[in-house]
C-alpha cells in the first residue's frame, strides 16, 4: 500500500501540517465523492493523519464505484468509526437518497484522462453534468453546507492567442462538435449549475480549477500524457513522447492540489472560482519528458498516437493559469515540481516492487 512508503507518508504530513483553518472542519461530516481518484485519494489520507495525530473528530464519506476498490485502498480506515465508504453509480441519485446532510461536499468524480474521453463518452459528459447535480442535491439538504467543484483548466478551452496566462475570466476557443469536447464542456456545465442551485436553493458553493495533477496516487490505467510518461520512467524504459512535446502547460502535485482545495474551502467567498496551479508548474511537455528520463539515463522516443488515443487528446498547444487570485489567499505552493516528479516515480516504483 501506498501508505507503508515513507516518502508518501511525509507528503501527507506536509500538507496536514499546514497553518489552515482546521477548525472549520472539526467534528464535521465530509462527502468527498471520486474517493478512488487522484486527488480523493490524497485528501482523505491528509484528513485520516489530522484526526489521528490532531484529533480533528472530523467524518469522511467516501463515495466510490465499487467495494473492492475501497477494500484495496482504504484497509486502514474500514471499521473506523469516522470512515464510511459507499459503493455507488453518482449518475443514480437513488443511490445516494439516504445519505444524510453533511457539511461539506467534495465533487472530485469525474472521467479525467483522453482514453475515457474517447471510449466512454457519454459517462464522461453524465458525471459531469447529471452526477454534479445529484451531488449539489446532497449539499442543498444541509442548512449552510458548502459545495466544491472540482474543474478542470480545460474549461478555458484553445488559448486564442491573446494571452500569456488564463485568468479566471477568460474563455477560450472550445469546439463543441467533437467526441473529446464532453469533458470541457461538461466541466462548463458543471459550473454553471452551480450557480443555478446558489441562486435557486442557496447552495454555499466554490469552484477549483485545477492544472494538470500528477502523483502517486495516479490509477495505472491514466492514460494522460504526464501519467504516461511518469509510468515509463517507473518502469526505467525510454520516455515516449506521442507528439513533439511542445504543448506548455501548468502542472501541479496532488499534495498541491489538495492543500489549495483545503484554502479555497475554508476561506474563500461563495461563487467564486479559482486557479490552481503547482509550484515551477510552468513547463513544456518535452521539458517534462527529459527530467523523467534523466531519472533513470534513458532516452526520449518519438511514436505516433494511434487514432483511438488522437480522438482524447487535447488539441491546445498552450494553457498557463493565473494564481494570482488564488494567492489573495495568502496560499503559495508547497512542492517543487521537478522533486515531486522524482517522488511520484520512486514511490510507485516502490510500491510495484511490494506488490510482487
Amino acid at each position: 500500500m501506498i501508505q507503508k512508503s515513507l516518502n508518501y507518508v511525509m507528503d501527507i504530513k506536509k500538507v496536514a501540517d499546514q497553518d489552515l483553518n482546521w477548525e472549520k472542519v472539526s467534528n464535521k461530516k465530509i462527502i468527498i465523492s471520486g474517493a478512488s481518484g487522484m486527488i480523493g485519494r490524497f485528501l482523505i489520507d491528509v484528513i485520516m493523519y489530522r484526526n489521528k495525530i490532531y484529533q480533528d473528530n472530523i467524518s469522511i464519506i467516501a463515495l466510490g464505484r465499487t467495494m473492492s476498490q475501497a477494500s484495496s485502498l482504504f484497509t486502514d480506515y474500514l471499521g473506523y468509526e469516522r470512515f464510511q465508504f459507499i459503493p455507488c453509480d453518482i449518475n443514480d441519485f437513488n443511490t445516494l437518497r439516504e445519505i444524510e446532510a453533511v457539511d461539506f461536499v467534495i465533487h472530485a468524480a469525474s472521467k479525467t484522462h483522453p482514453l475515457e474521453y474517447s471510449n466512454a463518452p457519454i459517462d464522461t459528459i453524465l458525471i459531469n453534468t447529471l452526477g454534479t447535480n445529484n451531488m449539489l442535491e446532497l449539499a442543498a439538504r444541509g442548512q449552510g453546507a458548502r459545495f466544491v467543484l472540482l474543474s478542470s483548466v480545460e474549461v478555458y478551452g484553445e488559448n486564442r492567442g491573446d494571452v500569456e496566462e488564463f485568468t479566471e475570466d477568460y474563455c477560450g476557443y472550445i469546439d463543441c462538435n467533437t467526441l473529446r469536447a464532453g469533458y470541457p464542456e461538461g466541466k462548463r456545465v458543471a459550473e454553471a449549475l452551480c450557480q443555478a442551485y446558489c441562486k435557486e436553493k442557496n447552495v454555499d458553493f466554490v469552484t477549483v480549477r485545477l492544472a494538470r495533477i500528477f502523483g502517486p496516487t495516479m490509477n495505472m490505467d491514466d492514460s494522460k500524457a504526464v501519467s504516461q510518461l511518469i509510468k515509463n520512467a517507473v518502469n526505467k524504459d525510454d520516455i515516449v513522447l506521442k507528439s513533439e512535446g511542445n504543448q506548455y502547460f501548468s502542472y501541479c502535485y496532488v499534495g498541491d492540489a489538495v492543500l489549495g482545495i483545503l484554502k479555497i474551502m475554508f476561506e474563500s467567498k461563495s461563487g467564486e472560482c479559482y486557479n490552481l496551479s503547482g509550484k515551477k508548474g510552468n513547463i513544456t511537455l518535452k521539458d517534462l519528458a527529459t527530467y523523467l528520463a534523466s531519472l533513470n539515463g534513458r532516452q526520449i522516443r518519438y511514436e505516433l498516437a494511434n487514432e483511438e488515443e488522437q480522438m482524447g487528446y487535447s488539441k491546445a498547444s498552450k494553457a498557463i493559469l493565473n494564481i494570482d487570485k488564488l494567492k489573495l489567499l495568502d496560499w503559495s505552493p508547497i512542492f517543487d515540481i521537478k522533486e515531486s516528479l522524482k517522488n511520484t516515480v520512486e514511490i510507485i516504483h516502490e510500491l510495484k516492487i511490494e506488490s510482487r
